[in-house]
């Protein structure tokens, strides 16, 4: 990036830019004003350098200043690619850019993570896990509570895809949540039902008054990544045969997430007729559909923080339910206390031995071991507790 970036005509770019789609505005403009009522004075935006995140910073600087919050970009540095610190240069230059002659540029956040290929998760899962854990650390220091993520339709209706192919019921086709909470960090995606062409319209008019440009992330077409793949290989065919398919099915992860919280309902009632441990009374049930912004339910993340309530229940309790409420408590239950959610096959077989426990035996006991938990029965009573760090399983 050049110094020119940095110029008056830069402030009237991003001036120009920020206002030039109500569309891209409105969400922003809510969320934010929603923050300041409630007493915050900081939030913070991600900001890979692509354009969806580079404008979502763009339009955030400019509604948070006259609202009188404090924005903070942060860039996480992956290491995987020879451009990185090529990326991290144009961001902090487009951050010094959002400076005025009214308010301060935002400060820019490097943050430089390791990316463990070896984990298990993938190197797609292992790069989200650093990059959440390093927002997560710099936002507690910046004391910033919030902080805004570029996902757009285009990215929601990708996400809907790609939970379908792997099987996916209604929690998982609910895609992502407009607010979610990781590691005590609420993430807001206030452009979830904005086309991405909107978003590359601004970036576009913003570019041509300015010395910015995307960064282009080779990734995102690289088809050895699933998304990846799922955009280059699918999504031209759907956007030939079906123009505009993109908000249908995001329209389909809105009704996910309402079916979802409707069961997590039903769960949770069931749970509460299962004699469960005390403390189950004072929990309110996650769930991934409407929530309040600023305070998401603890459902609209993968793992939800554990429950001190509910930590075992009655098996003839449980025995009583039909097997798909059986099933379906069992995986409510095991969410509740931050369990990660098992395989098909891992959770058919927890309930083959809960349904024939004792079958053989009335002192027969179950210890069945799943990652960072373990699911144990012992005088009629199922319990979940954590392992010792460093035990694994499946």
């Amino acid at each position: 990036m050049t110094g020119g970036e940095n110029g008056k005509g830069q402030d009237s770019a991003a001036g120009s830019a920020a206002g030039s789609d109500p569309l891209l505005i409105a969400p922003l403009r809510s969320i934010l004003a929603a923050l300041r009522s409630a007493g915050h004075v900081r939030v913070g935006v991600a900001v890979s350098g692509g354009a969806d995140s580079a404008m979502l910073a763009v339009h955030a600087a400019a509604v948070a200043a006259p609202l009188g919050l404090a924005l903070f970009i942060y860039h996480v540095h992956h290491g995987l690619f020879a451009e990185a610190d090529a990326w991290a240069q144009r961001v902090q230059a487009l951050g010094a850019a959002l400076g005025s002659s009214a308010s301060a540029a935002p400060p820019v956040r490097v943050l430089y993570v390791h990316v463990a290929t070896d984990s298990g998760a993938g190197i797609e899962g292992a790069a989200r896990d650093a990059r959440y854990a390093a927002l997560a650390d710099a936002a507690h220091a910046d004391g910033v509570g919030h902080i805004l993520l570029g996902h757009h339709q285009d990215d929601q209706a990708e996400t809907v895809l790609l939970r379908l192919l792997r099987g996916a019921g209604p929690e998982g086709l609910a895609a992502m949540a407009a607010a979610s909470e990781r590691d005590g960090i609420t993430y807001l995606r206030p452009w979830l039902n904005v086309p991405r062409a909107r978003i590359l319209q601004a970036a576009a008019a913003h570019a041509a008054n300015s010395a910015w440009a995307a960064v282009q992330d080779p990734s995102n077409v690289d088809q050895r990544y699933t998304r990846a793949a799922v955009r280059t290989l699918l999504t031209p065919v759907l956007d030939r045969r079906w123009p505009g398919w993109q908000a249908i099915v995001a329209r389909h992860a809105r009704q996910a997430a309402d079916s979802a919280e409707i069961l997590a309902e039903v769960a949770a009632a069931d749970l509460a007729g299962l004699d469960p441990s005390p403390g189950m009374q004072d929990f309110a049930p996650p769930s991934p559909g409407t929530q309040d912004l600023l305070h998401p339910s603890p459902g609209a993340q993968d793992v939800s923080p554990p429950s001190p309530g509910a930590r075992d229940f009655s098996l003839a309790a449980w025995r009583l339910l039909s097997p798909a409420r059986q099933a379906h408590v069992l995986r409510y239950w095991l969410r509740l206390h931050g369990a990660r959610m098992p395989s098909d096959a891992r959770l058919a077989e927890l309930l083959r031995q809960l349904r024939q426990l004792h079958a053989m035996g009335h002192d027969r006991q179950l210890l069945w071991e799943h990652g960072a938990h373990c699911v144990r029965c012992v005088r009629g009573r199922v319990s979940i507790e954590a392992r010792e760090p460093g035990d694994a399983s499946p």
